[in-house]
């Protein structure tokens, strides 16, 4: 059976109390030039993700969006290699100059050295 590659409203950290668990007790860390990204062990049965797009770090709404659609999208690709985890990603300052490849090559960068980060503890 082919894995379902949809991104349901329980794959996504949806109050301010799941994203506070994670900055509280963050366990794994990774970072690029452009994102960052905070991960805790949860004992549910998916991976979860939550996004941070600062209006302080990227002015546009559209720029804001558009960075959100990457992150979701890949996200949701790369959701099923991952273990059962909460994660927030934030995006930093410069990160609106990215093309969408380039953005989408970052990330999938990030999302493999988290599985390695993981999988290490």
């Amino acid at each position: 059976m082919y894995p379902c590659f949809s991104f349901p409203k329980s794959s996504r950290l949806l109050t301010a109390g799941d994203y506070s668990d994670v900055f509280q007790a963050v366990e794994v860390r990774v970072s690029s030039k452009h994102f960052l990204i905070l991960s805790r062990d949860q004992h549910k049965s998916q991976t979860r993700l939550g996004i941070i797009v600062a209006k302080k770090h990227v002015k546009l709404s559209p720029q804001r969006n558009r960075i959100k659609r990457l992150l979701r999208e890949s996200f949701r690709n790369k959701r099923h290699s991952l273990p059962n985890i909460d994660i927030v990603v934030l995006a930093k300052k410069g990160v609106d100059k990215l093309d969408n490849a380039a953005c989408a090559s970052e990330l999938q960068y990030l999302w493999r050295k988290l599985e390695r980060k993981v999988a290490e503890q």
